[in-house]
């Protein structure tokens, strides 16, 4: 039986809830699948969330890491192909911090490039009727930092990715583009369940 972690955020920026979070665990409650599922909710916290990450790949050695974010104002869900070395916030993280143009890992690679087949993910989700991208830019907020870190933290040939998802329904803002609570659900689910197949060896660039 295959180790999986995921993990999703807690709320921030004054929000209540956080679709990455709520994703995560409805995933984790309904989990039937062949895998030892490990659910976590990581802090937006850039020293607090590298530090539960490491943890939870150190006790639990997964042969999957999967993390989740919220990308607010997209309307789709973006699989992430790049995670670079550096930390610039916009707005400072849950704990005040609010770092600028500092290295994720001093001394570390400029940037570590997603080891989930993230075409293929795209290809399942669009196939399943869930609007969705592959992306070349997680930002440089904490949800880059951690796909950062969990790409430098896990065993070599262990898939590693993140996912953006969008606002959902039920947390959206006014006229901010979001999915419904089942539709994100289920695309966390699906991420799980493709996260060990080869790659599509289709187009996925952009010319701009």
């Amino acid at each position: 039986m295959s180790t999986m972690l995921l993990t999703g955020f807690a709320p921030f920026d004054g929000a209540e809830r956080n679709p990455s979070g709520d994703a995560v665990a409805a995933v984790a409650a309904g989990y039937d699948g062949p895998h030892r599922l490990i659910a976590a909710t990581l802090p937006v916290s850039f020293a607090g969330a590298a530090a539960h990450l490491h943890a939870l790949i150190a006790e639990h050695d997964p042969d999957a890491v999967i993390a989740t974010g919220l990308a607010g104002g997209s309307d789709r869900v973006a699989v992430e192909r790049v995670g670079v070395n550096l930390m610039d916030a916009r707005i400072p993280d849950n704990d005040g911090a609010q770092p600028i143009d500092v290295p994720s890992e001093p001394g570390g690679p400029a940037a570590r490039f997603a080891t989930l087949p993230v075409k293929r993910i795209v290809s399942v989700l669009e196939e399943e009727g869930i609007p969705a991208r592959a992306s070349l830019s997680a930002g440089s907020y904490v949800c880059n930092h951690v796909l950062y870190t969990a790409l430098g933290a896990s065993r070599p040939g262990v898939p590693t990715g993140f996912v953006h998802l969008p606002w959902s329904t039920a947390t959206a803002p006014a006229d901010a583009p979001s999915l419904s609570e089942q539709d994100l659900a289920r695309a966390v689910r699906l991420v799980v369940d493709h996260a060990f197949d080869p790659d599509d060896s289709i187009p996925g660039g952009s010319i701009w």
